[in-house]
């Protein structure tokens, strides 16, 4: 007999983990089926920002941009580990838009959100230190303004932890064959991609939050055809070595309108991008083309003194943003916002398809999920609007305390190198303590991986946020794939082979 629940959710990435937080988080029962790992496509893609989205001012979308800048520092409040306030220095190209118009658009930015935490725009001079490290010395004056910088893989599987612990069926490398309307519920059959089991579960209400593959999800499991199509957009990054010491990032403005980012990345890395292009092909298989990594280095290299050039590249990322397709002739023109389709009808379960979304958003469409299944899942009302004010795994701190916490951690355990423990505080917050257990020596983490990995950190990975794979830990759940000496990923893989052989063998 299949297993019932309230709901079931396609999809790991934001959207699907944040709406099945919320939903559980309700009294709701929920099945969440993500096809690979959490965050694995988009979601662990993007530009790594919490931000009102500046550029989205000149394409009056008003309405999204004052719903994420008021988001900001909700997020920032939920998880101040994974979250922290940057700030960014927009210099005035004299050739671009004029200092006016950047100034009403700062102006706009700063007071549409209800801005609290986080300071105000102001006037600077490029041609003074810090702001001049790494500038040509022909830009003399421009604006600092604040956003946020996420972890958002981490984002994401922190969502699914939370969910999980809240009563919800959280399963990775699952994926949905066929979903099917039967007697007032959904009848959803899934595969394990690992060991090809198939089960089929019911569910009163179904919500399609596939990503890059909502339409393909519609088409072929659900196998419905859709009004509403999604514009696929490829958004491509690349990481060089760092290009400036201080602490703030910066926005450029680029001759065709669209805008850059050079953000400091994992201490000794500038993270680029990004790129607005059209893609036709399958999500699964984007990549970084050598066009986009040019475009990408001549942008930056027309406001940075040294030029950055293709070879200086150690990394590239791409990944598939579904925006709805509102008929924009340019991609960078598409709508970031977020439409929500019901497909019901007399006496029929619902399915809601998620098209667009930015990650900033992704608590608020939770809500307004909910809010359209209420009338089918009644306890979906019973707790309206939770999340503000909830915090995420290990976020249990004030934003402002996230020094001391470091400080109180490096006491509690003297023999931690301090970026080591900063690290492990960014990455797991309050959790870090858990992670180190008792330990009173570095040999007492485990064996050393490489770097500043050890052992414990990465069994907690697997037994508390689904790591499988190197892949998984060094890429999704951590960048340490950025800072591992040569020799030590096949370390971790050898490890990870042995374990689930061990356990598997076990039963």
């Amino acid at each position: 007999m299949s297993k019932s629940y309230d709901l079931f959710v396609i999809g790991g990435g934001i959207n699907g983990c944040g709406i099945a937080r919320d939903a559980a988080g309700r009294g709701l029962s929920v099945f969440l089926a993500e096809k690979t790992d959490f965050a694995s496509a988009t979601s662990s893609a993007s530009t790594k920002l919490i931000h009102g989205g500046l550029r989205y001012l000149e394409y009056y979308e008003f309405r999204l941009v004052r719903e994420a800048l008021k988001e900001r520092e909700v997020l920032l409040n939920m998880a101040p580990h994974i979250i922290w306030p940057l700030r960014f220095i927009l210099p005035h190209h004299k050739g671009l838009r004029p200092a006016w118009f950047l100034r009403l658009g700062l102006f706009m930015y700063d007071h549409l959100g209800g801005r609290k935490l986080l300071p105000s725009t102001k006037t600077v001079l490029l041609d003074r230190a810090p702001f001049n490290d790494g500038l040509k010395s022909l830009f003399t004056r421009g604006f600092e303004y604040s956003d946020c910088w996420v972890n958002d893989a981490r984002l994401v599987v922190l969502n699914a932890r939370d969910a999980a612990a809240r009563g919800a069926e959280v399963r990775r490398n699952t994926e949905v064959v066929r979903a099917s309307r039967r007697d007032n519920g959904w009848d959803v059959e899934i595969r394990d991609t690992l060991s090809g089991s198939v089960e089929t579960v019911r569910a009163k209400a179904l919500v399609n939050a596939a990503g890059p593959w909502v339409s393909s999800v519609l088409k072929g499991a659900i196998g419905m055809n859709s009004q509403a199509n999604v514009r696929l957009v490829k958004g491509s990054h690349i990481i060089v070595p760092k290009m400036f010491e201080h602490d703030r990032s910066f926005i450029f403005q680029n001759a065709d309108g669209r805008i850059v980012f050079a953000i400091p990345y994992e201490n000794d890395f500038t993270l680029i991008g990004t790129t607005d292009v059209d893609y036709q092909d399958d999500p699964a298989k984007v990549a970084c083309s050598d066009d986009e990594v040019a475009y990408l280095c001549k942008a930056v290299s027309e406001y940075f003194s040294k030029e950055v050039s293709v070879d200086m590249v150690v990394r590239t990322y791409s990944g598939v943003r579904p925006l709805y397709d509102d008929g924009a002739s340019e991609a960078r023109a598409a709508t970031r916002d977020y439409v929500l389709e019901m497909d019901e009808g007399e006496g029929q379960p619902p399915l809601l398809s998620v098209f667009g979304g930015k990650i900033t958003t992704y608590r608020r469409l939770a809500e307004h999920a909910l809010e359209k299944l209420s009338d089918y899942l009644p306890a979906a009302a019973k707790k309206n609007t939770w999340t503000k004010d909830s915090t995420l795994p290990g976020g249990d701190f004030e934003p402002g305390d996230f020094d001391h916490k470091v400080a109180s951690l490096k006491s509690r355990y003297p023999f931690l190198e301090h970026d080591h423990a900063h690290r492990l505080l960014r990455s797991y917050g309050s959790d870090a303590m858990t992670i180190l257990g008792y330990a009173k020596t570095t040999a007492e983490l485990g064996a050393h991986i490489g770097g500043d990995l050890y052992l414990c950190e990465v069994n907690w990975l697997i037994e508390h946020e689904w790591a499988v794979s190197a892949e998984d830990i060094l890429w999704r759940r951590s960048k340490l794939g950025l800072h591992l000496p040569e020799g030590a990923v096949g370390v971790l893989e050898r490890y990870l082979a042995s374990y689930f052989e061990a356990n598997r063998m076990a039963g």
